[in-house]
């Protein structure tokens, strides 16, 4: 069974979760109110983006703590990995 998520990650990925949970509650009510398609489909794509974004934060958690355990890093290199991995999941964040 792998590691607990860091309370960092775990703050950093329910904060991106709940942001998207408010835009699907705005597509809710958009339909609710009648508004265009068109409207709607961009707030769509907008949760759409946020669940993305946070499916790559997520994979890039992962990466990071089964890379560690598994090479036994120190402090410095898994300071070092953090932040490849940080410019991973920006490069990742960009082809979406």
């Amino acid at each position: 069974m792998g590691e607990l998520l860091e309370a960092k990650a775990r703050t950093d990925l329910l904060n991106r979760l709940k942001r998207a949970e408010g835009q699907l509650r705005g597509v809710q009510r958009m339909i609710e109110e009648g508004q265009p398609c068109a409207d709607i489909a961009n707030q769509m794509a907008a949760v759409r983006k946020a669940l993305d974004s946070t499916h790559v934060r997520l994979t890039v958690c992962y990466m990071q703590q089964e890379m560690r355990d598994s090479l036994h890093l120190g402090a410095d290199a898994t300071g070092t990995l953090s932040g490849l991995l940080d410019e991973m999941q920006t490069l990742l964040g960009r082809g979406r």
